[in-house]
């Protein structure tokens, strides 16, 4: 499976108007879920988010592209 790097959000069941209307949707929920927490806290989360998703995605050559782009520009 490659890995996508076009926009790719939806939510089964929803129908949408505007193609970029499920990211700003995916945006405001991470935005709100990080809403009130420290710096530290924050890092916790994200990384505990990182491990979650990786594990949901779980082809290892997908997730070793992911951080390969991820790590580029840093």
């Amino acid at each position: 499976m490659p890995l996508k790097l076009e926009a790719n959000f939806f939510e089964p069941g929803q129908r949408y108007w505007r193609a970029y209307t499920p990211g700003d949707d995916f945006y405001e929920a991470l935005i709100e879920t990080h809403r009130g927490l420290s710096d530290e806290q924050s890092a916790l989360l994200n990384a505990k988010l990182i491990l979650l998703l990786a594990n949901h995605i779980g082809d290892i050559s997908v997730l070793r592209e992911a951080m390969a782009i991820a790590r580029q520009d840093v």
